[in-house]
């Protein structure tokens, strides 16, 4: 259910650029849909995770500088900056404090040696570095139009990549056992 709250704003963001062909109204919605997104997490929850407190800020700052210039540049680098800012959150919590971010999220749902969180977390953090970058190349060489179908795609596509490639990373590996797939559905229902 979280995953796909977090794909609403996405969705009316490239639904009414399509539909209304001015990317300024379409910024207004994505801005309005992501403070739907808070408020419905904050409802849900009884709190706002930390993910979705970035999105919101670097959201409203480059959504609003776009609308105050009248410049969508501010608005196409909204993906980079935000993709940035997680990888230098999990590349920083490599070498701060005593456990990686990856580790921090997961270690409740699997179990598995120091070497592989650090593997995973610096894999992620490349894996957002190289998202924000091709992000900036859609955007410099590439039509609006398809920068907006980008954005709705290309991130949900380079997410569920990097979700195999864990994945595959972690069966080739030897480390998905049935009791952590256990824990995994135990606190899937949990969260239900």
């Amino acid at each position: 259910m979280k995953q796909f709250i977090e794909f609403i704003p996405v969705i009316l963001f490239v639904g009414v650029f399509f539909y209304t062909r001015d990317i300024y109204i379409a910024t207004v919605v994505l801005m309005v849909g992501i403070c739907m997104q808070v408020a419905i997490e904050y409802v849900a929850s009884g709190r706002v995770y930390r993910k979705t407190q970035v999105i919101f800020w670097v959201a409203m700052l480059l959504g609003g500088a776009t609308l105050l210039f009248r410049n969508e540049m501010f608005l196409l680098w909204k993906p980079t900056v935000v993709n940035w800012l997680f990888a230098a959150a999990l590349y920083a919590s490599q070498f701060i404090g005593t456990e990686n971010l990856i580790k921090k999220m997961l270690a409740a749902q699997i179990t598995l040696p120091d070497r592989v969180w650090r593997n995973l977390n610096l894999g992620w953090a490349t894996g957002f570095v190289l998202a924000g970058a091709l992000n900036l190349v859609v955007a410099y060489n590439f039509s609006l139009e398809f920068w907006v179908s980008y954005k709705l795609v290309g991130g949900l596509a380079i997410t569920l990549t990097y979700m195999i490639a864990t994945i595959v990373y972690l069966a080739k590996g030897g480390y998905l056992h049935e009791e952590d797939l256990e824990k995994k559905q135990d606190a899937a229902d949990a969260k239900q």
